[in-house]
């Protein structure tokens, strides 16, 4: 069955436009049809109608005329009276034959044709008695016809029948008519459900590409290449998705390339910069004689960069080995106390030196996710909080969790993050100054927490309110599974960290 669908994305939608424009041109076709039909035979029905009740009302007529000839005949006589009864008889006839040749139905035929039998042996009987009576019977007016009111019964019967006949040829068109409504909804509930398999089969065919199409794009976009991309559906889009699977090769090439190019260019600065040290401290030490006090003051100046340009230098390496281990987990289960303790230890100088108080209120609970990234995560953020504390401030870590997430919050005593510096606290190398004071980030901290939560599928958010200072909450999946997922650049804080 798959060989028998189109190759392209043009057959897929000439193939959709044929299986749903066939159906939907043969029902209309059809629908026409029936309706012509019906049309027809309504039109047919009320002329046959009006002429059956015109001739009908047109025999009661003549009914009567003929009662009345047949009493001037009985009476007066003559024959000239004869004469006009005769031809009042056959006009009946006439008109009686005229009224079956317009029925169709045995009943109406058989009241007809007693009407007609009943007729004749009126006449007759009529016409022996009016050649039989005398001239004195005829004064006296004893010869009227016993026989007008049957007939005029007998009309009445075939009144009835014609009637009848007409409320059957009427239900009938009513009946064609149903049948006809029943059989064009069951045809536009095929339709329907026709259009939707299509549809279905349309979504199926075309739609799961483009959704492969877009994830690739996204995680392009986002930097992670380590995704081999296949695209699978019309040929089209197969050939776009080799396209992309070529880009994202070029694009890893590349990233590989930078990699390789910041460790090489890194390595090559440390040297001369070593040495500038080496000679810095020889002579902040005296080695090459005594130094006046302006002398003194320009090797601490060069010893002081020297000092901040090696530490550059440094995150340059850190980050470049960050962002090659951020984009898989290695998930493992593990307790989240004896993590943060650790992570409280390591800054335990630091802390003191800045004579900075905690506040740790962290549950006892276990979670399965990275260790490792999780500690980093830790370790930056209140490496970022002590800096942006003031002397004797507090620093607050919380950690608690819901049904399927971890909600970790650090927040420190400082100026806090300005509104126009959030859109950009997460991205590599952008540093700010807090307000009112001199210290500067080095610009890694924050991009590698928000890398190392985005691979966690969490999310990281600025709050405001609670705390003076920043005040970072994240959002961690309990159970991570190990999978390369995208990560999306540091920059994308715009739609992922945003104030609460």
């Amino acid at each position: 069955m798959r060989g028998a669908l189109p190759k392209s994305l043009n057959g897929y939608l000439l193939l959709g436009i044929v299986l749903i424009g066939v159906p939907l041109l043969a029902a209309i076709v059809r629908a026409a049809l029936q309706m012509s039909q019906l049309h027809d035979f309504g039109s047919q029905l009320v002329r046959h109608s009006v002429q059956t009740t015109k001739v009908l009302h047109e025999l009661f007529r003549e009914t009567d005329q003929l009662n009345v000839e047949a009493q001037l005949y009985l009476i007066v006589g003559g024959d000239a009276n004869r004469d006009k009864f005769s031809q009042q008889d056959r006009q009946v006839a006439a008109t009686a034959s005229e009224l079956r040749g317009l029925q169709s139905g045995e009943t109406a035929w058989q009241a007809l044709d007693s009407f007609t039998a009943l007729q004749r042996v009126m006449v007759a009987n009529i016409s022996g008695l009016a050649l039989t009576a005398s001239a004195e019977n005829r004064r006296a007016g004893q010869l009227a016809t016993p026989y007008t009111g049957p007939l005029k019964d007998q009309y009445t019967r075939v009144e009835a029948a014609v009637e009848a006949q007409i409320n059957a040829e009427l239900g009938s068109l009513t009946d064609q008519t149903a049948r006809a409504q029943r059989e064009l909804a069951l045809e536009s509930s095929l339709l329907i459900l026709l259009v939707l398999a299509v549809a279905l089969s349309i979504a199926l065919g075309i739609g799961r590409p483009l959704r492969q199409i877009d994830r690739a794009i996204t995680e392009l976009g986002g930097g992670n290449f380590a995704r081999a991309i296949s695209v699978s559906g019309p040929v089209d889009l197969q050939r776009l998705g080799q396209q992309l699977e070529w880009l994202r090769s070029r694009l890893l090439e590349l990233a590989h390339e930078r990699n390789r190019f910041l460790r090489h260019m890194s390595h090559e600065l440390k040297t001369p910069l070593a040495n500038i040290r080496e000679g810095t401290e020889l002579l902040m030490d005296g080695a090459v004689g005594e130094l006046g006090g302006g002398q003194r003051e320009v090797v601490a100046i060069l010893q002081d960069n020297s000092i901040k340009l090696q530490r550059m230098i440094e995150n340059l390496l850190s980050y470049s080995a960050w962002q090659s281990n951020s984009i898989g987990l290695d998930p493992s289960e593990f307790r989240l106390r004896p993590l943060v303790k650790q992570v409280l230890e390591n800054q335990q100088l630091t802390l003191v030196s800045q004579r900075v108080r905690l506040d740790v209120q962290v549950d006892d609970l276990s979670l399965n996710a990275d260790r490792g990234k999780l500690r980093l995560i830790l370790e930056n953020l209140l490496s970022n909080a002590i800096k942006y504390s003031p002397r004797g401030g507090t620093i607050t870590v919380r950690a608690r969790a819901n049904e399927a997430d971890l909600i970790l919050e650090v927040a420190d005593g400082g100026a806090g993050i300005p509104r126009a510096d959030r859109g950009h606290v997460f991205e590599a190398f952008h540093t700010g100054r807090a307000p009112g004071g001199h210290v500067r980030g080095t610009g890694i901290g924050l991009s590698v927490v928000y890398e190392f939560v985005q691979v966690h599928r969490g999310s990281i958010e600025i709050v405001d309110g609670e705390f003076p200072g920043a005040h970072f909450r994240i959002r961690i999946p309990r159970h991570s599974v190990a999978s390369v997922v995208p990560v999306l650049s540091p920059g994308a804080n715009r739609r992922s960290a945003h104030a609460a």
